[in-house]
């Protein structure tokens, strides 16, 4: 991909959809492109976590394991598909810490990804654009919450 293809995969993103371009450009240029074949996961739950991941192509299953009484079995709680934003939110607010989920693939993805960490120094550095980025986030997690929790009630 190149750096516009990157620029669209961000504007049409549910994260930074709504930014302003020169926001975008220079959020662009913190991302790198990554490529996954199907069954590959782009990380496990308890991974150490420090990146923020886009869909540009494909597919991605976020799967947690659960104790399900006579064992352990993984719950689908999310299917993500392009525009589609995951990874550790905690990286915004200077902490990293371990993955909750499992992230797969179920087709060939492409993922634009970036690290947390210089997201967040960007937006120290843009109040205006920490607070677009925060408000995007506190409305994302509201409604993947919302979204474990439908797939709770169906275990």
């Amino acid at each position: 991909m190149n750096m516009q293809e990157i620029k669209n995969v961000l504007e049409s993103s549910e994260f930074f959809r709504g930014l302003e371009k020169s926001s975008t450009e220079k959020i662009a240029d913190l991302c790198q492109v990554e490529t996954y074949e199907p069954g590959t996961y782009i990380f496990r739950q308890g991974d150490f976590g420090e990146h923020l991941h886009i869909i540009a192509e494909g597919h991605v299953f976020l799967e947690r394991v659960m104790d399900l009484g006579k064992g352990k079995g993984n719950v689908v709680i999310g299917i993500l598909g392009k525009g589609r934003v995951f990874g550790c939110w905690s990286t915004l607010l200077g902490e990293a810490h371990k993955l909750m989920s499992s992230a797969t693939c179920q087709k060939p993805t492409k993922i634009v990804t970036m690290r947390g960490s210089d997201l967040r120094n960007m937006m120290l550095d843009n109040a205006e654009l920490g607070f677009k980025v925060l408000e995007r986030l506190c409305f994302l997690l509201r409604d993947r919450i919302e979204g474990v929790y439908g797939a709770m009630e169906k275990i």
